[in-house]
């Protein structure tokens, strides 16, 4: 900025005009800086709006998508993935929203694609009702492919479905219940620990890994896996009538690779989920109606707390896992 000063005739500006000058001088250099400062936010709310619209793109465009998906003749997929657990990908409510979706579109018929090795059977169990219950409301045909392995709460699962479906090398089956610990009981003394447990209820630390394991509740446990076991068996019959071979060691907890599965009439071919939609159905569409776990609540399940709970369910003793 120049200086805006100008001499007199007799060589000098009188003090008021100086101050003038300078004053002016001052709110003309303020002026320029709060042009350059509004420049500056400006390009920088529009980056932000620009970054805001970007996102919220990203966040809609599956939507759209699938909006446009959803028009098409298509076969519908969810996915069963990972271990069958109320805080997994693979939970009985993740699973039944995305079967439920699955119902409502204009899909030719809905696939479950399988891929864990089992998990909880009261998991299991939510999602073969659900599976049969909205079978029976809907034309659409249930049919269930197993990729690498599809074992025990997942085969439970599986067998809801019209058709299982498979490849000649994946692992099938292991129809069973297993409930698993650890014993410290003489691990105490030698280090010179004392366990201190306070109970009431005569069976209430029943299977405590610090304590001694008590032969009733050793009876009275395998009643409670026989009984649970049972009623695996009973969904498996119920989805696969009279397809089931007629040999014990099919409800045994073997498991077998997709060719003696299908001898054993637990599944009815081999086919990938693209192959089914095109030999049955003649399209190329598929659609996946998985629900995605939200990026905070994966972060979220990989905390230190899972560890603590780990810790404290190996303390507290075994659960039952259909595995």
């Amino acid at each position: 900025m120049g200086d805006f000063r100008q001499d007199s005739d007799d060589g000098g500006v009188p003090a008021m005009a100086e101050k003038q000058w300078q004053l002016l001088q001052a709110m003309l250099l303020e002026g320029q800086r709060e042009q350059r400062r509004a420049r500056r936010w400006g390009v920088f709310f529009k980056l932000l709006l620009v970054a805001y619209l970007s996102f919220g793109l990203l966040l809609v465009a599956p939507f759209w998508s699938k909006l446009g998906a959803s028009k098409k003749d298509h076969v519908a997929v969810v996915r069963v993935e990972g271990m069958i657990a109320n805080d997994q990908k693979a939970s009985a409510a993740n699973i039944i929203r995305g079967l439920r979706n699955a119902f409502d579109s204009k899909a030719k018929a809905v696939v479950l694609s399988i891929n864990s090795p089992g998990g909880s059977p009261v998991q299991a169990d939510q999602v073969f009702r659900e599976v049969r219950r909205l079978r029976q409301q809907s034309n659409k045909p249930v049919f269930a492919v197993i990729g690498d392995v599809g074992a025990s709460g997942a085969y439970y699962i599986a067998a809801a479905a019209d058709e299982i479906f498979a490849d000649k090398a994946s692992l099938v089956g292991s129809i069973g219940v297993i409930s698993a610990g650890f014993g410290f009981v003489d691990a105490l003394g030698k280090f010179g620990l004392e366990r201190r447990l306070f109970t009431a209820g005569d069976h209430k630390a029943m299977l405590d890994a610090f304590s001694p394991l008590k032969p009733e509740e050793e009876a009275f446990w395998a009643g409670v896996l026989e009984q649970t076991h049972q009623q695996f068996v009973n969904r498996v019959k119920e989805g696969r009538g009279d397809r089931l071979a007629a040999a014990d060691e099919v409800f045994s907890g073997l498991i077998w690779p997709g060719e003696q599965a299908k001898k054993l009439g637990l599944i009815d071919g081999f086919a990938s989920e693209r192959e089914l939609a095109r030999e049955r159905f003649g399209l190329e569409e598929l659609r996946d109606y998985t629900v995605a776990r939200p990026p905070l609540e994966k972060l979220l399940a990989m905390s230190a707390s899972s560890l603590v709970d780990a810790v404290a369910q190996v303390a507290a003793g075994p659960g039952l896992v259909l595995r």
